[in-house]
């Protein structure tokens, strides 16, 4: 993994953002919300936004690694105090701007009806899809729910652990494996999978999404007026549209 971070740091540094545009790495849960607000926002006459979305692991090992961005949204706090910690983001600017929930997912054709996550237990369910649950936001969310309400070691040797929570999704929508664990805002913008049971939030895990600019920005400014504008009510509501609970 380090050397496939390294390869990647080489090549940014080649095709680094120009004069005018702001380098924003995103978790992958982010994706749609965050290129139409981007394209708002340079219709607006902001500046361009280039994004590198991946699990929130990955680019912070990228970010680690010196790879060139301006702004870091994570999709936990865990990866945020990590960078932190390491003096790699500005401190001042972050702030949480959004939440999620979990949800569990088959196949649109799918007959599986669930009233309860403990269901997973059942032998037909033979794959079951997770971010990679030691390192991936959604994943470690998923693991921590399954381990609240005693499953886990009973369906750990069926989980199949993937790079990000798009790829989870992607596994069921292929039907690669039977079930898998996502973002709620990820599984209502997929017509190949449908919802059999959402996490109540008071059962799941606090799932927070924080956003800071990263030091050494070369441009910082201007990351900067994007990183406010995400925090406006247009933004605001454009995230909500794609599922995000947001915090103002």
């Amino acid at each position: 993994m380090l050397c496939r971070c390294v390869i990647f740091v080489l090549l940014m540094s080649q095709f680094h953002a120009s004069a005018g545009e702001i380098e924003v790495f995103a978790a992958a849960s982010l994706t749609d919300a965050l290129k139409e607000i981007a394209s708002t926002y340079e219709k607006s006459g902001g500046d361009h936004v280039v994004f590198n979305f991946a699990a929130s692991n990955t680019l912070d090992m990228q970010i680690k690694a010196g790879a060139p961005a301006d702004i870091f949204f994570s999709a936990d706090e865990a990866k945020m105090d990590d960078l932190e910690k390491a003096g790699l983001i500005d401190k001042e600017t972050r702030k949480d701007i959004l939440t999620n929930s979990l949800v569990i997912v088959v196949a649109s054709d799918s007959p599986a009806v669930f009233t309860s996550a403990s269901q997973l237990t059942d032998s037909k369910f033979k794959k079951i899809a997770l971010g990679q649950p030691d390192s991936v936001p959604a994943g470690i969310y998923a693991k921590q729910y399954l381990q609240k309400i005693g499953i886990w070691d009973q369906i750990a040797p069926r989980v199949i652990p993937v790079e990000s929570v798009r790829a989870a999704l992607a596994a069921v929508e292929t039907g690669n494996t039977d079930v898998g664990i996502v973002y709620k805002t990820d599984a209502l913008h997929s017509k190949k999978v449908k919802i059999a049971r959402e996490v109540p939030s008071s059962e799941g895990p606090v799932i927070a999404y924080p956003a800071a600019l990263v030091q050494g920005s070369k441009q910082a400014a201007d990351a900067k007026k994007f990183l406010d504008y995400l925090r406006e009510p247009a933004s605001l509501k454009t995230f909500e549209k794609y599922g995000f609970i947001t915090k103002g």
